[in-house]
């Protein structure tokens, strides 16, 4: 710790921003001199441990917050940064992605600098790649044009003219089929459409920027007054081309903290590298270099499944040239777990029916939906795990698809929750949200219906959800006030950066957009070569990348974990697939818990009797019937204070660990509890939605309220 740090107070405002940090954490807060180097592993914290940099800087006196740039690469991430700064009180404080920043300066400095109007933004590349093909009379469909929009991105983050292309992507797969010359030369033609549409893309933006800002000694000049002090989040992901940029923006000054981790390297194909990460201390001598290896997020046998994985190609580094990074030891720092499941399935079809059945036994369990992920190599593979969660009727959610806050129901939530700020009462912001959102079909139990019924739902549901967490966090709990207009302005601001709040529904996603994201329990499905790692990972540096990727993936999980992968494609068909080499030395020698070596199916389990009314002896049909033994239309045959009392100790329980209260127990499970009056914890296990791990941390809290009741 620093000299001034020492000298706080014990109970002054720094000392509480730096208190519940470790001691490498807190090493990386109070260090506010760069250059300073964080080598963050996964679930260790990196985030908490720069925002509370920051914020100890700007409430020492150090930082002045208008003069802090914090850089990320998703406008999620950004958004999540901004958040925390501002519970932090250091709301000033910038937190954009590299393209915000170089789009915010370019606004500003392009009439002094360039003169007339900006040019108009390209969202997509899609219709100017086509039109860049036809002038050069080329054929292409639509993933031809998907592949070549990636190849110029590359090229472009790489600072590669079509002249120059040529000579650097030598080596490199051909992009749609189409050699080196004929994608320079759609490169030089793509580059002529944009001008002749007076239109710039994202790389452009950048470009520019680094453009203005070498030749214009004045422009430069004004960015480096503006910003004193940087901080870049994902350095190991930085591209040649912001690289450029952060050099520019820095000058000959030295006040940066960089945070990464080369064992999560995984977008090397867009240009991204962990060269300026791993040789940041060439450039700095003399920097401080942190490591956080302590993960919080992960149990002790996910830790060391992960580190294991990276520990196997460690060990054939001895081979010469090998440029693999000796990875972070991760050390787990939550309670044990269960271990991690391997399961050998016939063919994807079971494989997927197998991942839904363990699915609902988690939900049964108590797990949120919300908290579960399928996560697989490539986007194709999603459809069996939509048709298999939808046939067991579990919600999930596909993330890459619509986009939360371009929903129409949530549009219409907005507007309304937007007028109604304008007159808002004194009542808590989650209780007007309800009362707001119910006009537009919110309830507090979810429908029994499927499909846009319950979707329309889950999104409300989740702006509700939204208000209880930033209630428990800046309202009253926290000894704050928390208002309608700044909920509202909270959504503008999330809206803006595509920032979703949680949707409760099974998170379907390929492993690539899993990156920054974590779940109680994950699934990670086709594990066979081939596709972990794929088939066109065709040196040692992209199979490295592969190893890389399925690292990301395990240590997205915090508790369960499960690895699966099939012999064969379709049902009957021929089982030639492998598990991937991956998992030699990893999976135990008999490792096919659900399905044979052989591909033969096990006998089916005995299916339990159907569920019914305890009362009139209906069929229950929903989960939440199914919950309490009770049907909807019998009534109910709790103490209404009892009930009362236990929503009363989950939305405290809820506000002290900052979490949503349905995590704690849904309504049917406390409606449940309730009703059976458990005299203990063997009687409240039996409940619906009372796992082993609530029933640990919650169970003797339920027994005191029911005895009190």
């Amino acid at each position: 710790m620093s000299a001034s740090a020492a000298s706080r107070p014990e109970g002054s405002l720094e000392e509480q921003i730096l208190s519940g940090l470790d001691d490498e954490q807190r090493q990386v807060a109070t260090s506010l001199a760069g250059p300073l180097c964080v080598l963050a592993g996964a679930g260790t914290g990196k985030t908490r441990a720069i925002t509370h940099r920051i914020a100890y800087g700007v409430h020492s006196g150090v930082y002045q917050p208008q003069r802090v740039l914090a850089v990320t690469f998703t406008a999620r991430a950004a958004a999540e940064m901004r958040t925390r700064l501002r519970d932090l009180g250091v709301g000033g404080v910038q937190a954009r992605t590299f393209h915000a920043a170089a789009l915010r300066q370019l606004q500003f400095f392009w009439p002094q600098a360039v003169g007339g109007p900006l040019p108009g933004l390209l969202d997509h590349k899609a219709s100017v790649i086509a039109e860049a093909a036809r002038r050069l009379r080329l054929t292409t469909d639509r993933a031809a044009i998907r592949d070549l929009a990636a190849e110029i991105e590359w090229a472009k983050v790489s600072m590669l003219t079509p002249e120059s292309y040529v000579r650097r992507a030598a080596g490199r797969a051909a992009p749609a089929g189409y050699d080196q010359t004929t994608v320079a030369r759609l490169y030089q033609a793509y580059e002529d459409v944009k001008t002749d549409r007076n239109i710039i893309d994202f790389e452009d933006v950048l470009l520019i920027t680094v453009g203005i800002l070498q030749e214009d000694a004045k422009v430069a000049a004004a960015v480096r007054d503006q910003y004193r002090h940087f901080v870049v989040d994902e350095y190991q992901d930085v591209s040649p081309l912001q690289q450029r940029m952060l050099d520019l923006w820095l000058g000959d000054r030295n006040e940066l903290c960089v945070v990464g981790d080369a064992s999560q390297t995984i977008y090397s194909f867009t240009g991204a590298t962990s060269r300026h990460l791993l040789e940041f201390t060439k450039r700095f001598p003399g920097a401080d270099v942190v490591k956080l290896v302590r993960d919080y997020r992960s149990s002790p046998q996910v830790v060391q499944l992960a580190n294991s994985l990276l520990a196997a190609r460690t060990r054939q580094s001895s081979r010469g040239g090998d440029s693999w990074p000796t990875p972070l030891e991760l050390i787990a720092q939550r309670p044990a777990g269960p271990e991690p499941t391997f399961t050998e399935c016939a063919d994807d079809e079971a494989e997927a029916a197998q991942v839904a059945t363990r699915i609902r036994g988690l939900i049964d369990d108590g797990v949120a939906a919300a908290q579960i992920a399928v996560l697989f190599r490539t986007n194709g593979q999603s459809q069996a795990y939509e048709q298999a969660l939808a046939s067991a009727g579990i919600g999930y959610q596909l993330r890459g698809g619509e986009r939360f806050f371009q929903r129409r129901e949530v549009r219409d939530a907005i507007l309304q929750l937007r007028a109604s700020s304008r007159a808002a009462g004194t009542e808590p912001v989650p209780q007007l949200v309800r009362d707001v959102l119910a006009n537009l079909g919110y309830t507090r139990e979810a429908p029994q219906a499927g499909g846009a019924v319950r979707e329309r739902w889950e999104s409300l549901a989740a702006l509700v959800g939204l208000a209880e967490e930033l209630d428990a966090v800046r309202g009253s709990a926290a000894g704050g006030v928390f208002t309608m207009p700044e909920f509202v302005a909270e959504l503008d601001e999330r809206a803006a950066a595509q920032h979703a709040p949680t949707v409760q529904g099974v998170t379907l996603a390929s492993l690539h957009s899993a990156k920054g994201l974590e779940w109680d329990a994950v699934f990670l499905v086709g594990l066979s070569e081939g596709l972990m790692p794929i088939s066109f990972a065709d040196t040692d540096e992209a199979v490295d990348e592969e190893r890389r990727l399925l690292y990301v993936g395990i240590t997205r999980a915090r508790q369960h974990l499960g690895l699966s992968w099939s012999l064969a494609r379709t049902p009957g068909g021929r089982a030639n697939r492998k598990p991937s080499r991956f998992l030699d030395g990893l999976r135990p020698a008999s490792s096919s818990s659900v399905r044979s070596v052989s591909g033969q199916r096990p006998a089916r389990r005995k299916q339990a009797a159907p569920a019914v009314c305890r009362v009139c002896g209906t069929l229950l049909g929903s989960g939440a019937e199914r919950k309490v033994g009770r049907c909807h239309n019998c009534p109910p045959t709790y103490e209404e204070s009892t009930f009362e009392a236990l929503r009363e100790w989950r939305k405290d329980t809820a506000s002290n660990a900052s979490m949503p209260a349905f995590v704690i127990f849904t309504d049917a499970t406390l409606v449940a509890i309730a009703e059976a009056r458990p005299q203990s914890l063997p009687e409240l296990s039996k409940l619906a939605g009372v796992g082993p791990a609530k029933l640990e941390r919650y169970g003797e809290d339920v027994l005191r309220i029911l005895a009190a009741n």
